[in-house]
């Protein structure tokens, strides 16, 4: 089993919540580390919960239509329309490590 960071590498919008190259780690598969971000938000939560399981087991992001620019990550956004809430979508990279 894999651990997973989960990096923002990219924010449309205004998010009151993350800013760029915060980060945090689920280990073990279900243990959550906050890492350097201060806290966590339900819509970007949310969005990564689907797939983490499978990329924490190995499943590569290809597979899940979630591979990216940088190999062997996986790709993101938070489920916060920011165009119709004036919130911030956000974008997470997930790294296995």
């Amino acid at each position: 089993m894999y651990s997973l960071r989960i990096r923002v590498c990219g924010i449309r919008g205004q998010c009151p919540v993350y800013r760029e190259g915060q980060w945090f780690r689920i280990r073990n598969g279900y243990v959550l580390e906050l890492g350097n971000a201060g806290g966590l938000c339900l819509h970007g939560l949310a969005s990564i919960l689907p797939y983490y399981t499978a990329l924490s087991r190995g499943i590569e992001p290809a597979a899940l239509g979630l591979a990216g620019p940088k190999p062997g990550c996986a790709y993101v956004q938070c489920l916060d329309p920011c165009e119709l809430t004036g919130g911030g979508t956000v974008i997470f990279e997930i790294e296995r490590e």
